[in-house]
């Protein structure tokens, strides 16, 4: 504890609440991991995923990056879904974007260094393909929050055209994909009536 004591001291603080409540606790977190959900979420520090939808430690399988972009070609995004698919199978994959990203709104403005321009040229590619849509908003914010919602559309649709899951589908797998928004500023999720739970 030579470095950050101040966080292994949360950490046996928050281990030692759990066990005054439930002293079973983490054995049965131990336990097999059995998820319904699987998250795949924005890496903003003020979007977690268990917290904002009062579920525990192990309810949830997470899968986070910088605006929640489902990249056919990111081992990491693909493995996770993989594994929640095939291995845990999840019942529902939960996308879920937040108003006012910062990824997003990075997106709309001159080229960053990479790697962060390649993550974000699909969002880059969004702007363009709803430009009309978009330039019909008078207000910054209004735009750029109706962008962060295009975004999690586009990457539920790149979702359900995966092989993955027309693979759980085409098996009969119950699982559906949901695309939902966060609002920081009011702590209240919002379904953006994206549901699809067949090829």
């Amino acid at each position: 504890m030579k470095f950050l004591p101040e966080l292994f001291d949360n950490n046996r603080q928050w281990a030692a609440r759990q066990l005054a409540d439930d002293p079973s606790y983490f054995g049965r977190l131990a336990g097999i991991q059995r998820p319904d959900y699987l998250w795949i979420g924005c890496s903003d520090s003020r979007v977690p995923a268990n917290t904002i939808v009062g579920l525990a430690p192990g309810e949830v399988f997470v899968q986070r990056n910088v605006s929640n972009i489902v990249h056919a070609d990111d081992n990491n995004c693909m493995s996770v879904i993989q594994y929640a698919v095939d291995v845990l199978q999840v019942s529902h994959i939960i996308v879920c974007g937040h108003y006012h990203c910062g990824g997003v709104l990075a997106a709309t403005g001159p080229a960053l260094a990479e790697p962060l321009e390649s993550w974000l040229s699909p969002i880059r590619c969004l702007c363009r393909d709803h430009a009309q849509t978009l330039s019909g908003i008078a207000s910054d914010d209004e735009r750029w929050d109706r962008l962060c919602e295009i975004n999690v559309r586009a990457q539920v649709s790149t979702l359900t055209g995966l092989p993955i899951l027309r693979s759980a589908w085409a098996r009969g797998q119950s699982l559906t994909v949901h695309g939902w928004i966060y609002d920081i500023k009011d702590g209240l999720l919002r379904d953006l009536d994206v549901c699809t739970s067949t090829a």
